[in-house]
C-alpha cells in the first residue's frame, strides 16, 4: 500500500516537472522566434532587461567673489515621491493618512494629495508641492515616517546673498533634458565654462533596480563645471546694494545705477542696479544692467574730460576770468545759459568749474581747445566706443557731433549719450596718473578638480589720454568742486574727495525734455583719497521723488558718501590728517551761507541782504521776520532772491522775471498750491500783484525764456545751487540745459 502511494506521488511530481519543462521550453522558443523575427540579439535583449543605470550628479561651476566667498553655487535639493506599486516592499499603504501628514508640512491641499496617492497602475508619483525642497524640509518629512515616501536627490542653483549683484551674476533655468543653463548675466555668458555634465553608473539589477550581488559596475564619471572667481568684493557690493535699497525705499526713483572700481587696475569691485531682483525667486521687473546697457546724456560729469583735454593741451588757465550767465554762438538762435540763468558775474574758470558753468566749458571748447581737438579726446577717453568689459549686452552711446551746437553741448554733457561704464573707464585715467584701465569683472576661471586655471585676466591699459601731471591737476580742481562748489554734499569726513556732479535732462515721448522738480538723472563720479585714489565710485539716480526744497541729488549723495566711506574703512585706508584737509581747501571767493534773519526787523534784514548783492522780497504787513527762504545755512550766491515773511496779511508780489525756484520758494513760504508752465522766467500770473493771498490759494504762473535781444542772462544745464550744499538742480526745459 505504501509503495503504491509513493508511485502515485512520484507520478504527480513527474507530471508537474514535465508540464513546467514544456512551458519554459515553449516560452524560450516563443521569445527566440519572435525576437529573431525582429532581428534582435538575445544577449543584447537580456542585457537591456536586467542592466540598470543611475545618474551620477555633476555640479555646475561655483562663482566666488575676489576673496573666495561664494556668490552662486549648486546645493542639494530633494523632490518628494510616493511609491504606489503594492508589489514593492515599501509603498503607500494608507493614502488618506499619508496625505494628511504631508499636506501640513508641504502646505498644500489634502484632497488633491489623496487623489494623487490613490492612482491605480502607477509605480510611483511625484508630489508637485514637494519639488526641490530643502534638506531641512526633507528631514521634517522623514520624521513623519510615512511608508512609501522617498526622495529624489537633485541640485538647484542658490544665491546666498539674494539680490547681490543680480544683474551681473544673472540666474539659471531649465536648459532642456533636466539640465540647468544660464539665462542671464554671467550665468549665461559663461555657460560653456559653468555647464556640468552628469555621469552614469551601470549595473545588473532586479525588477526593482536593486543591484545583484557580485556584479561588475561600469562608471562614467561626472564632469563638474568650472569655478569662476570675480573681481567683485562681497563687502563693498553689500555696501552698495544696501545704500541703493535705502535710497529706493525713501525716494522711489525710476532707476539707480552704482559702480565701484579700483582705478589702478580696472577691477570692478561692485556693480548694482535698481530695480534689482532675487535670482532665487526670479521676481524680475528689470532685465537691463543699466551700468553697461543704458546710454544716456551724462550731464556735467562729462566736464571732467573736457577739463582734462583743455589742461593737457595747455589751453586752460584757471585764474583767467570770463563773463558767466550766457554765451551767444554765431548763427544759433538760442544762447547757452548757465544753470542758474544769470550766472555769477565775472568769475575765473576755476570758479566756473566749481559752479559747473556751461558757459565756461562752451568757451573752453569753442575758443580755446577747438572742436576737432576736443573730438579727438572723446576718442582717447573711449567715450565713443564700447569698453569691452566682460559682461554681456554692453551698449555703445552716441556722440552727436555734426553741428556746432552739438559740439558745444557735448562739452558739458548734453545731446550725446554714454554709459556709466564708459565714464568709469575714462575716469580711471584721471585717478591713475593718466593711464586708462579697461574695466573687468572676471578675475579667473579654474577647474575645481585639477585646480588648473583655464582663464586668467590681468589689468589692461587701454590708453594714456593725458599725462600724470594733467591727471593730478584735474584732481586738484575737482577737489574744490567738492569742498567749495556744487559737490559739497559729497564731502566725507576724514577723506579728500575729487569729483563732479551731473544733472542730466530726460527726453520725453514728444522729444522735449521733461520738466519739473526732481525730473532728472542726478549723478556723481568721485575718487578718494584725492592724491592717491584707491576707489572710483559712480552713482546715478533717475527721477527721485523729492519735494522742494530738497534737492534731487540728495539720494545720489547719500549713496556715494555711504559707499565710499564704508569701503575706504573696510580697505583700511587711513583718514587724512585734518591739517592736510584744511590746506587742500581753496578760500571761498563767492557767495555765503545765509544767516538766520527770523526775529529781526524786516527793514534791517532787507538792507543787510541787499548790501550782500541779494534780491530781497518782503511778504507780509508786519515789521518782524518770522520765516525766510532759503533757510538759515543755505548756500546763496550774489544776485539770488531771498524772500522774507513777516507777520500780518500777505499780498502777492509782482512775479515778473521771477525764476522757477523763486516761485517755488514763495509758494512754500505762504503755503500756496502752485502750477507753473513753460520755462525761463515769469511773464504771467493769475493772482494780480498786490492781491491778498493765504495758505491754500491757487497760483498759476507762466514762464518764458528771455528773448535774444534781452541782456538778461539765463541758465543752461546744471543743478541750481541752494540749501547750503551747492548742489545742482535743473528745473528748466530748455534744449540746452543739463548739469
Amino acid at each position: 500500500m505504501k509503495l503504491k502511494r509513493k508511485n502515485v506521488g512520484a507520478g504527480i511530481l513527474m507530471f508537474l516537472f514535465t508540464v513546467l519543462f514544456f512551458v519554459l521550453t515553449s516560452k524560450f522558443f516563443l521569445v527566440a522566434s519572435s525576437q529573431s523575427a525582429e532581428g534582435v540579439d538575445l544577449i543584447e535583449y537580456g542585457q537591456r532587461k536586467w542592466m540598470k543605470s543611475d545618474v551620477l550628479d555633476a555640479k555646475r561651476g561655483t562663482m566666488f567673489d575676489r576673496n573666495g566667498e561664494v556668490v552662486a553655487q549648486d546645493i542639494p535639493s530633494y523632490s518628494v515621491i510616493a511609491i504606489l506599486d503594492k508589489n514593492y516592499p515599501n509603498h503607500i499603504k494608507d493614502p488618506e493618512e499619508a496625505a494628511g501628514k504631508l499636506a501640513k508640512v508641504l502646505d498644500t491641499d489634502k484632497e488633491n494629495l489623496v487623489e494623487l496617492l490613490s492612482k491605480e497602475g502607477r509605480f510611483q508619483v511625484e508630489i508637485p508641492s514637494g519639488r526641490k525642497v530643502s534638506y531641512r524640509k526633507k528631514e521634517q518629512i522623514e520624521d513623519l515616517k510615512i511608508p512609501g515616501i522617498d526622495f529624489l536627490r537633485e541640485s538647484r542653483r542658490y544665491y546666498p546673498n539674494q539680490t547681490f549683484a543680480s544683474h551681473v551674476i544673472g540666474y539659471t533655468g531649465n536648459g532642456g533634458k533636466g539640465v540647468q543653463a544660464g539665462l542671464m548675466g554671467l550665468e549665461k555668458s559663461l555657460n560653456n565654462y559653468l555647464q556640468e555634465k552628469d555621469g552614469k553608473i551601470t549595473f545588473l539589477g532586479d525588477a526593482f533596480s536593486r543591484a545583484i550581488p557580485a556584479n561588475k559596475e561600469s562608471v562614467e564619471k561626472p564632469k563638474h563645471g568650472q569655478d569662476v572667481y570675480l573681481t567683485i568684493d562681497e563687502k563693498i557690493q553689500l555696501y552698495l546694494d544696501e545704500a541703493m535699497q535705502e535710497a529706493a525705499k525713501e525716494y522711489e526713483p525710476e532707476k539707480i545705477t552704482g559702480i565701484v572700481a579700483d582705478p589702478k587696475t580696472g577691477r570692478i569691485l561692485a556693480m548694482s542696479n535698481y530695480p534689482a531682483f532675487n535670482p532665487n525667486e526670479k521676481d524680475i521687473k528689470n532685465y537691463t544692467n543699466f551700468a553697461v546697457s543704458y546710454p544716456f546724456e551724462p550731464g556735467s560729469t562729462m566736464k571732467i574730460f573736457t577739463l582734462a583735454a583743455a589742461i593737457e593741451e595747455g589751453k586752460y588757465n584757471g585764474n583767467e576770468q570770463f563773463q558767466s550767465g550766457s554765451y551767444k554762438l554765431p548763427n544759433i538762435g538760442r544762447p547757452i545759459y548757465d544753470h542758474n540763468r544769470k550766472g555769477w558775474g565775472t568769475i575765473t574758470y576755476n570758479e566756473g568749474v566749481q559752479n559747473s558753468s556751461n558757459v565756461a566749458f562752451s568757451k573752453l571748447v569753442r575758443e580755446k581747445l577747438g572742436y576737432e581737438k576736443f573730438r579727438s579726446y572723446i576718442s582717447k577717453f573711449g567715450l565713443d566706443q564700447k569698453t569691452n568689459i566682460d559682461l554681456p549686452n554692453e551698449k555703445n552711446g552716441s556722440i552727436l557731433y555734426n553741428y556746432e551746437i552739438e559740439k558745444v553741448t557735448t562739452a558739458f554733457g548734453q545731446g550725446s549719450t554714454i554709459t556709466p561704464i564708459q565714464q568709469i573707464q575714462a575716469a580711471t585715467a584721471i585717478a591713475n596718473g593718466g593711464k586708462m584701465m579697461q574695466p573687468y569683472v572676471i578675475d579667473k576661471i579654474m577647474n575645481p578638480e585639477t585646480k588648473k586655471v583655464v582663464l586668467d585676466n590681468e589689468p589692461k591699459v587701454k590708453g594714456k589720454p593725458i599725462s600724470e601731471g594733467t591727471s593730478k591737476q584735474v584732481r586738484d580742481i575737482l577737489e574744490t568742486v567738492v569742498t567749495e562748489g556744487t559737490g559739497k554734499p559729497y564731502m566725507i569726513d576724514g577723506y579728500s574727495v575729487a569729483g563732479k556732479t551731473g544733472t542730466a535732462q530726460i527726453p520725453g515721448k514728444d522729444g522735449k525734455y521733461i520738466s519739473g522738480w526732481g525730473e532728472n538723472v542726478f549723478s556723481f563720479i568721485g575718487m578718494a583719497p584725492k592724491d592717491d585714489p584707491k576707489l572710483l565710485v559712480y552713482v546715478a539716480v533717475e527721477r527721485p521723488k523729492v519735494e522742494f526744497p530738497e534737492m534731487g541729488s540728495t539720494p545720489t549723495a547719500n549713496i556715494f558718501t555711504s559707499v565710499m566711506k564704508s569701503s575706504l574703512q573696510y580697505l583700511n585706508i587711513q583718514p587724512e590728517a585734518k591739517e592736510k584737509q584744511n590746506k587742500s581747501k581753496m578760500k571761498k571767493t563767492y557767495g555765503k551761507e545765509l544767516d538766520d534773519y527770523t526775529g529781526k526787523s524786516a527793514k534791517e534784514a532787507k538792507s543787510e541782504l541787499e548790501k550782500l548783492g541779494m534780491q530781497v522780497s518782503v511778504i507780509g504787513s508786519g515789521d518782524e521776520v518770522i520765516k525766510q527762504e532759503p533757510y538759515e545755512g543755505a548756500y546763496v550766491i550774489k544776485g539770488e532772491r531771498v524772500i522774507l515773511r513777516t507777520s500780518g496779511d500777505a499780498k502777492m508780489p509782482d512775479l515778473t522775471n521771477w525764476s522757477y525756484m523763486d516761485i517755488l520758494r514763495l509758494s512754500k513760504l505762504i503755503g500756496l498750491k502752485e502750477t507753473i508752465t513753460g520755462s525761463g522766467f515769469a511773464v504771467k500770473q493769475n493772482v494780480k500783484a498786490g492781491s491778498p493771498v493765504k495758505a491754500g490759494d491757487f497760483l498759476v504762473v507762466q514762464l518764458e525764456a528771455p528773448k535774444e535781444t534781452e541782456p538778461e542772462l539765463e541758465e543752461d544745464s546744471e543743478e541750481t545751487e541752494q540749501n547750503g550744499e551747492g548742489t545742482e538742480q535743473n528745473s528748466e526745459e530748455e534744449t540746452i540745459v543739463t548739469d
